[in-house]
């Protein structure tokens, strides 16, 4: 068996304007780490030692993200000031750290008079008394219920 070698030609790594724009363009899209540094038509290895070699390619990353933000904060802004509520209470909670009340107070006020639990159990104490002298049976069944 032979061992047959592949050629190999290394790409040259310059952040040209081209290439900068297609780090711009995938960064202002949303993408990530592998995922941008394949949309903008590199290796994920070749995107790393880019941005190691030359800051400008990080900073054409960083430069799409923050234009992508602006311009989707201005949306929700714009929204949210011609009166769409759901967008402005999402600018409320996320950009202004806003949190709706989330516990709801109840307030029951009951006032026990004495004197009107003391008369409750006193034609309780009527009842029963009234019930022994007709049924001997349902006296202790309303004595148990007490």
């Amino acid at each position: 068996m032979t061992f047959q070698s592949l050629p190999l030609t290394a790409r040259t790594l310059v952040a040209t304007e081209a290439r900068l724009q297609r780090i711009y363009d995938a960064a202002k899209l949303g993408l990530k780490g592998d995922a941008l540094a394949l949309a903008a038509g590199m290796l994920p290895t070749e995107f790393r030692r880019l941005c190691q070699m030359d800051p400008i390619a990080e900073m054409a990353e960083q430069k799409g993200r923050a234009d992508a933000e602006k311009e989707l904060a201005a949306v929700m802004m714009s929204a949210a000031l011609a009166g769409d509520t759901k967008a402005a209470l999402e600018v409320l909670k996320h950009r202004h750290d806003w949190v709706a009340k989330q516990q709801v107070q109840i307030d029951v006020a009951q006032q026990i008079s004495v004197i009107s639990a003391l008369e409750q159990a006193e034609q309780r104490v009527i009842d029963v008394q009234a019930t022994e002298k007709l049924e001997p049976s349902l006296a202790a069944a309303n004595l148990q219920r007490i």
